[in-house]
């Protein structure tokens, strides 16, 4: 079983700043799992969604996942942290979740390349910070999986662009469910090596 890179304890201090860095409160984290298992249970439990629910329901997502993130970056601001990627995936975030809410006359077609653009930021965004949390934890191939999950989710979105709206719905609520425990996972992991190192 891999244990964590060993420190000084002079660095940890340090270490535990770039933890928040990149990934933010551990309970901003759980927050955006609770929301995505949330959403996930609920397209999945409604195979009959119509497409403003579905516009709805991706668009409440997507907010509520950027004003996480968001709220995470400005803790970072707060704490004169590093602070830009985490800013950046909830910008994202809540830009494509108020296009998608104020606009419910779009299309099946247009929902579907959002929901794939969404997806491939936030995936390569956790990507990016599972890589830098590597040098500092154990347990960051949970945000790594988070990431690949996304990426993997917008790559078969581009590959079938004319999906019906039933499919659509269940990928994305697949996604939100498997996402959303993973990220958990992430949270209670970041949670747990803040407390050892504080």
């Amino acid at each position: 079983m891999p244990t964590e890179p060993e420190m000084d304890p002079r660095d940890r201090t340090a270490a535990a700043a770039a933890v928040g860095k990149i990934t933010g409160n551990w309970w901003a984290l759980a927050l955006r799992a609770v929301a995505a298992i949330i959403i996930g249970i609920f397209a999945l439990t409604r195979p009959g969604i119509t497409l403003f629910a579905l516009i709805t329901l991706f668009g409440v997502y997507a907010l509520a996942d950027g004003l996480f993130a968001i709220v995470a970056a400005i803790r970072g601001i707060h704490a004169r942290e590093r602070w830009g990627w985490m800013m950046f995936e909830g910008i994202v975030g809540v830009v494509v979740g108020a296009v998608v809410l104020t606009n419910h006359a779009i299309g099946a077609l247009a929902l579907t390349w959002l929901v794939a653009a969404w997806a491939l930021s936030t995936g390569i965004l956790e990507i990016i910070a599972a890589i830098r949390l590597r040098k500092i934890m154990t347990g960051e191939w949970l945000l790594l999986v988070a990431g690949v999950l996304s990426v993997i989710l917008a790559l078969l979105i581009i590959t079938r662009p004319s999906l019906g709206v039933v499919l659509l719905v269940s990928w994305v609520g697949a996604y939100a469910l498997i996402s959303g425990f993973v990220l958990l996972g992430v949270a209670f992991r970041v949670r747990s090596w803040t407390k050892a190192h504080a």
